[in-house]
């Protein structure tokens, strides 16, 4: 996955049941400070790869925001606190039947209550929706994403005439993707994984959320 680095921590939630409501939905400019704030943790640990802010505005339409409401903000009707964005992740389009989820993040107090569940769920979605039918990510977080139906593969997935295209994007994700040696610090220690939408759903896909 584009910002991941080096670590066997996780940047994602435990897969046990929620407790409280977590609403998903697309992200937009305003909470692109919150998105970085989430992020930042991470990057710092050497989890997530470090971005600028300019780059999470060029790409805020990709991402998607988990929130809760904020008991503590007193804000919102009958005294519940306003809405706070608690995860991120987005879903990057590489070819015409290819994307990749990346950027997947979650507040450590809301670990465990399957909030990063909740994005791959919104994530997949969109993927189906954009009529794509695969989803790579190049992870840590093997059992995570096994649960979603993904599969460790080797090598990259597509013919040589498109490898050459993408060979032209200037994207690190892309890179990452085509496992170019310019950017192999960044997925040591990775699992490179696959998704076919086109196959049955995993267990967890179809009702154990």
């Amino acid at each position: 996955m584009h910002d991941y680095a080096g670590t066997a921590r996780s940047a994602y939630s435990d897969a046990v049941p929620t407790t409280s409501t977590v609403h998903v939905r697309p992200a937009l400019p305003a909470d692109v400070r919150a998105v970085r704030a989430l992020v930042q943790p991470y990057a710092e640990a050497r989890i997530l790869l470090a971005k600028e802010m300019v780059g999470y505005y060029e790409a805020v339409q990709e991402f998607v925001v988990a929130e809760v409401d904020d008991p503590a903000g007193g804000d919102g009707p009958d005294g519940a606190g306003a809405p706070r964005v608690v995860g991120c992740g987005a879903l990057h389009v590489m070819w015409d039947d290819l994307a990749e989820i990346r950027t997947l993040a979650v507040d450590p107090a809301w670990r465990g209550h399957r909030v990063g569940h909740a994005l791959v769920v919104e994530l997949l979605a969109r993927a189906r929706a954009l009529g794509l039918r695969r989803v790579f990510c190049l992870t840590f977080e093997v059992d995570f994403f096994r649960a979603h139906g993904f599969h460790p593969i080797e090598g990259t997935p597509v013919s040589h005439e498109v490898y050459a295209e993408l060979l032209r994007s200037h994207d690190d994700g892309v890179a990452e993707f085509l496992d170019l040696a310019r950017v192999k610090p960044n997925t040591l220690g990775n699992t490179r994984m696959l998704l076919d939408l086109d196959g049955p759903p995993s267990q967890d896909q179809s009702g154990n959320r």
